[in-house]
């Protein structure tokens, strides 16, 4: 059983980088073929992804946000995080890990979360 746990600080001021860790059990981050993903559910809203970091340590970004996003990892703790720059209000939002499996094919699913940790984003 894969667990993922989010960590980091619940506010954030505007302007400034949001960075949250997302601490995996029961599974290497580096074993193939998963990806590692970060996702976001602002209030009112549907979900987000940010990007990804693949088992081999590549990442990819949505385009929404490539500008501002960076994911990287640490294999020796089994981590890996996210760093969002220059937030707005409009990033305040519950931000959750997950783990991307190809299930065949292009086709893929989210096969395990975080319970997600919510970020507010205000002066």
């Amino acid at each position: 059983q894969v667990q993922l746990q989010e960590s980091g600080p619940g506010l954030v001021k505007p302007s400034q980088t949001l960075s949250l860790t997302c601490t995996v059990a029961g599974g290497s981050i580096t074993t193939s073929y998963y990806y590692w993903s970060w996702i976001r559910q602002p209030p009112g809203k549907g979900l987000e992804c940010l990007g990804y970091i693949r088992y081999s340590g590549t990442t990819n970004y949505s385009p929404s946000f490539q500008s501002r996003t960076s994911i990287s990892r640490d294999t020796s703790k089994n981590q890996f995080t996210l760093q969002l720059s220059s937030v707005t209000p409009e990033g305040t939002a519950v931000y959750y890990c997950a783990r991307w499996r190809q299930v065949v094919g292009q086709v893929w699913e989210l096969d395990y979360w975080g319970q997600g940790t919510q970020v507010t984003v205000s002066a």
